[in-house]
């Protein structure tokens, strides 16, 4: 069978990690995706190892996507532009709000040529309101989405940031989402639309759930109860790290009997889940000591086997190695001709009735330039001529 947006013609004028990843998602499904990059090419191409013009980050999101180079600026770019547009099913874009509808691509503007095409619009806080027009990266969403006062440092309890993209990631998986919902609609009512989403939007939504718990009654309040997670901390074998969680009691009493404990089951303070969420400081001060002294994989192979939910702690140059990793082939190895092999997961959503085939490569700042004006059909010498002019690379 096909990939799922095999078919699917995508124009990505976006940047950095909310939309490319977006794309990147329908890329690794099928989707002919076209990369438009400004002259200095992607921030992503410079941040982290830098190979060339590549980067692990660059390559993960950007894989099997075509790059050209425009400068927008110029007007025989923007007539290029007009031109995939209109043969495109999906564009998505993340510049600041009014920028693409000053260089004439509004989506009302595009809509009158191509009204089939689905257009989604990525901000940082929105499209219009107090901090629309603010440039955004992903700290700054986690400061004001709450993600880094619901993550405080244990010792201070003062807000940090997370050490990863998480907000430009959670964008990008609702983008994906959303373009996937509006295509469907599409075949169903032959119409195209707009999709606004802003970063803070898709970050709250991600957070709220469970980390704002206590602030969602409003006319009938609730007395609060602990934090979601606050008594969440890694277990220390003496020979490494796990993580254990137990809120089922079926999972305590199996927990208990594994580290030689079962007489806590008929204690009150860790007989319900409720006792055990507002005793979890007195369970720790009782186990920790008994888990000090375990080893860490015999100690998970036992509770893996009596139900208890565990996992070991994975360094960052041991993830390879996990198991489960290999066993799942998570991380492949792709070979680049100048880099040599570069390892990056694959596609997360596994289709098992198409076909599954080596990852593609991520392409080098305009690579794609003289084949995709081809395709829009330029002569050699008209498309040496936009080069000359700079008005391609």
């Amino acid at each position: 069978m096909h990939a799922p947006f095999q078919g699917i013609k995508v124009v990505d004028l976006s940047a950095v990690v909310s939309g490319p990843m977006a794309t990147g998602i329908l890329a690794d499904q099928g989707a002919d995706v076209i990369k438009v990059e400004a002259q200095g090419g992607d921030l992503t191409r410079v941040i982290g190892p830098v190979a060339g013009d590549l980067t692990p980050l660059f390559m993960s999101i950007n894989r099997g996507k075509r790059c050209i180079v425009l400068d927008l600026k110029q007007a025989p770019a923007q007539a290029i532009l007009r031109e995939l547009v209109a043969q495109a099913d999906v564009l998505v874009e993340n510049f600041r709000p009014g920028a693409l509808d000053r260089l004439g691509f509004s989506y009302d503007a595009v809509k009158a040529y191509n009204p089939r095409l689905v257009y989604l619009s990525i901000s940082g806080f929105g499209h219009s309101g107090p901090f629309a027009n603010y440039r955004v990266y992903d700290p700054v969403i986690q400061a004001v989405s709450g993600f880094a006062a619901a993550h405080p440092n244990n010792e201070t309890g003062e807000p940090q940031l997370l050490q990863t993209l998480l907000c430009d990631k959670i964008t990008a998986l609702t983008a994906a989402q959303a373009l996937s919902a509006a295509l469907l609609a599409r075949h169903r009512t032959g119409e195209g639309q707009k999709i606004e989403l802003s970063m803070l939007d898709a970050a709250v939504s991600f957070l709220w759930p469970e980390a704002l718990y206590n602030h969602a009654y409003i006319d009938a309040p609730r007395p609060a109860v602990p934090e979601f997670g606050a008594s969440q901390r890694l277990w220390q074998c003496h020979d490494g790290w796990f993580a254990m969680i137990t809120p089922q009691n079926d999972e305590f009493v199996a927990m208990c009997r594994v580290l030689g404990v079962p007489d806590l089951i008929a204690q009150a303070q860790f007989s319900t889940i409720l006792a055990r969420r507002d005793n979890a400081q007195a369970l720790r001060a009782l186990l920790d000591p008994i888990v000090a002294q375990r080893s860490v994989h015999e100690l998970l192979a036992q509770l893996g086997a009596a139900g208890v939910p565990v996992g070991k702690v994975n360094s960052k140059a041991g993830l390879a190695a996990d198991p489960q990793i290999q066993h799942n082939r998570t991380l492949l190895d792709t070979v680049y001709p100048t880099i040599g092999r570069v390892r990056a997961p694959r596609a997360a959503a596994v289709f098992p009735s198409v076909s599954a085939n080596e990852p593609p490569l991520a392409a080098h700042l305009g690579q794609h330039t003289r084949e995709v004006l081809t395709e829009l059909g330029k002569t050699a010498q008209e498309i040496d001529a936009l080069y000359a002019s700079g008005v391609v690379r």
